[in-house]
């Protein structure tokens, strides 16, 4: 049987009933459903990075279910809903893209797609520049959710901060400065400062953060694939270890590390 959105909107009404519905969802509010719409999101990611489609498509249900249950509460509480939540977007999308819909309808079109601007990025950015006035945002980086991951935070400032003019001339610039600020780490450290560590270690990952956001690498996505192959090496010295890894020394923890590198291709 194939089920439709309204019978989504349906059956998150019945899971919220107070009467006859689920005990766990009737309790919860946007702030304790928050954390699990990070996890779904990050779940979604990481079936994408699997090239796990079958599961990719149960992990976007996951992910619409949070939207869906931010829309029932929002409706309970007469603040907006689902059919809200579309509109909202609808609008701002054909609002955000007028070398696709020339006349701010969802009918307009243009005639030609070779007559599209050159400067679709700058308008793009300039529009969104606009709506955040409209909201009362004061400053280019005022509306940056404080909440984001450190990593994607940082690229997302830079980027915002380079819209208006404040950047690099090329990449050598973002490289540069990842040397002074690791220069900067070791003085710190030389001096046994702790809290002056803690501070130029920040200021390096956010330099190498600008190292990547040049170069249009995202610094999650890079992390993440740094992380999995550690994760891939390291198990491979565990599978291959002839001991305990605690009785193991470092030369040989190291001979097998090189040993994966070159077997895992990774």
């Amino acid at each position: 049987m194939s089920y439709s959105i309204t019978d989504l909107l349906y059956l998150m009404q019945r899971l919220r009933d107070p009467q006859t519905g689920c005990p766990w969802d009737i309790t919860q509010t946007y702030e304790t459903i928050a954390p699990s719409t990070l996890e779904e999101a990050y779940e979604v990611v990481d079936a994408i990075e699997k090239s796990d489609f079958e599961h990719l498509k149960e992990e976007l249900g996951d992910l619409l279910f949070q939207v869906i249950f931010y829309s029932q509460l929002g409706k309970e509480e007469n603040r907006f809903e689902f059919t809200d939540v579309v509109s909202t977007l609808v609008a701002k999308l054909v609002r955000r893209h007028p070398h696709v819909f020339p006349d701010g309808t969802l009918q307009s079109q243009i005639e030609n797609r070779k007559n599209l601007p050159e400067d679709v990025k700058a308008r793009w950015e300039a529009i969104k520049q606009e709506e955040r006035a409209a909201k009362g945002a004061q400053g280019v980086l005022a509306d940056v959710p404080l909440n984001l991951p450190a990593l994607s935070r940082a690229a997302k400032l830079q980027k915002r901060a380079a819209s208006v003019g404040f950047d690099w001339n090329d990449v050598q610039g973002p490289i540069a400065k990842v040397r002074e600020e690791l220069i900067e780490v070791e003085a710190a450290l030389s001096e046994e400062n702790l809290p002056a560590v803690e501070e130029e270690l920040g200021d390096l990952l956010f330099a190498v953060v600008n190292v990547s956001r040049y170069l249009k690498i995202d610094p999650e996505q890079a992390l993440r694939k740094a992380n999995l192959k550690f994760s891939q090496r390291f198990e491979y010295i565990e599978k291959n270890i002839a001991k305990p890894l605690s009785a193991a020394n470092i030369d040989e923890m190291n001979h097998l590390w090189d040993e994966a590198k070159i077997k895992l291709m990774v």
